[in-house]
């Protein structure tokens, strides 16, 4: 506990106190000598007992609701309300997904960065978080500012609303602050996001430093005057303002790019992963909040992110390894009116939100097993026909579209046949390793082993009910940057 916390202070002042009783008092018929050693013990008995009721207090109610309202108190929270609207993607497992934003404000202790003729806030960065079911593994998906999006109609803090629109994603923020953001990746990933935090560059400073430091690597000598960095060749530890403008530059490092620069975030998120979880930081309690109390200072969140969600956070991250956190870019293209813009890549960018929004607290298990000694073929060992045998049309261009994302070979020409409720997977034993592939992205399907039906492939028929693809699982979503890695030259 340090000498300025005031516990200790209340402590100290309690000593002394009991220290104006320390001569003996001659009505007791004690000796004199015998009356100050008995004291002396009352005198460290009660301070050991004062000591321990405070460590006790600390760990209990009130000391708990000391530390959330010294914590918690600097937080701004944002009243959500009906801003999100009713139309929103439903909640469909116990997985958490917070959106982390990282605004570039110039008010308050942000002045200092402030440009000539810059004023308001926009979204500096957008990463949705989110957490599995299980707490046993984490996906943080970056979201490119200058991405060319649908903006829903969203409605300002300040009261009024500003109408639907087409343009960067980062406008939404600047539009009606960081519930329209929430509104608009919502609706553009169909994922149910169920909090934002906001951070601004002076809260971001002080998490670092709290931290003390992380270690960069850079290829060549930084010098930067816009960005106020200044970095030599090589491996380094950076805080404050070198790291704020390390995760900020744009031009001085890198091709200039937006994607290079979140690419640079990614990695320097994943080493302050790397530096919380392997260090002392969670262990001490005293670094511990250190850290809260820097990280809350400039953070704004909803108002529905209170203590016990805050506690259920927590709990669930404690055993997470810092290899399981992994942080990807949205799949994108080139927007061609502008080329200095980007779109997303809609085919590739959906296998990722459907295993967001579909990672459900434990895997599906295939529904047959790879014959004994066998490997799983990958997708791209699969041949398979899909037969229409009742399903609608547009089910069944569906179905061949998900699969031929996935990567399995899918067949040109569509069959027919006669209508039936159930879809089945028909196969020929010899092409049973191929069926079992399948069947792990077709849970619904019924395996057929049929000796009639051709050797080189299966045969996907998809019956009047339909058929499910199951959307990948997290830990197949490919790229990205881990944690965990602690070389960061490498």
């Amino acid at each position: 506990m340090s000498d300025n916390d005031p516990g200790r202070d209340d402590l100290a002042g309690d000593t002394a106190a009991h220290g104006t009783d320390a001569s003996p008092n001659p009505e007791d018929g004690a000796a004199p000598g015998r009356a100050v050693a008995a004291h002396a013990r009352r005198r460290r008995f009660l301070r050991w007992a004062a000591i321990g009721t405070a460590a006790v207090v600390v760990v209990g109610g009130a000391g708990a609701a000391w530390l959330y309202h010294d914590i918690v108190g600097g937080i701004d929270q944002k009243h959500v309300g009906g801003k999100l609207g009713t139309d929103r993607p439903k909640k469909l497992n116990k997985s958490l997904n917070v959106l982390l934003l990282g605004s570039d404000t110039r008010a308050g202790d942000n002045a200092q960065y402030a440009a000539d003729g810059v004023t308001g806030a926009r979204s500096d960065t957008a990463i949705l978080l989110h957490l599995s079911p299980n707490r046993d593994q984490a996906v943080g998906i970056s979201f490119p500012r200058d991405s060319m999006v649908k903006i829903p109609a969203c409605e300002k803090d300040g009261g009024g609303t500003v109408p639907a629109q087409f343009g960067m994603l980062n406008s939404a923020f600047a539009l009606a602050g960081p519930t329209c953001t929430w509104k608009t990746l919502e609706g553009l990933t169909g994922i149910h996001i169920d909090h934002f935090v906001q951070i601004d560059f002076s809260g971001f400073k002080r998490m670092v430093d709290a931290l003390g430091g992380v270690q960069i690597c850079v290829d060549k000598p930084v010098d930067d005057p816009r960005a106020e960095l200044h970095l030599k060749a090589g491996k380094q530890t950076v805080k404050g303002t070198q790291a704020l403008g390390y995760v900020r530059a744009r031009y001085s490092l890198g091709n200039g790019s937006d994607l290079e620069r979140i690419q640079r975030q990614q990695k320097f998120m994943a080493a302050v992963v790397d530096k919380a979880t392997s260090g002392s930081v969670l262990t001490d309690p005293a670094k511990t909040y250190k850290f809260l109390k820097a990280a809350t200072k400039s953070m704004t969140t909803d108002d529905g992110l209170d203590l016990a969600t805050m506690k259920k956070l927590a709990d669930g991250l404690k055993g997470m390894d810092a290899g399981k956190v992994r942080f990807v870019t949205v799949p994108v293209e080139g927007y061609a009116p502008d080329p200095n813009r980007v779109q997303w890549n809609a085919a590739q960018a959906r296998p990722m939100f459907d295993a967001i929004r579909h990672d459900n607290d434990l895997p599906a298990e295939p529904a047959k097993p790879a014959p004994a000694g066998q490997a799983p073929l990958s997708p791209g060992k699969v041949e398979v026909t899909v037969v229409a045998a009742g399903a609608k049309k547009a089910a069944v261009a569906r179905v061949v579209r998900r699969l031929r994302e996935r990567g399995f070979k899918v067949a040109a020409k569509t069959e027919k046949a006669a209508p039936a409720a159930d879809s089945r997977l028909v196969y020929n034993p010899s092409a049973e390793a191929q069926a079992s592939a399948l069947a792990g992205d077709v849970p619904d399907a019924l395996l057929t082993a049929d000796g009639s039906a051709p050797g080189g492939g299966v045969r996907l028929v998809v019956g009047t009910k339909g058929v499910r693809v199951a959307p990948a699982a997290i830990n197949k979503i490919k790229g990205g940057v881990k944690a965990g890695q602690q070389n960061p030259c490498a």
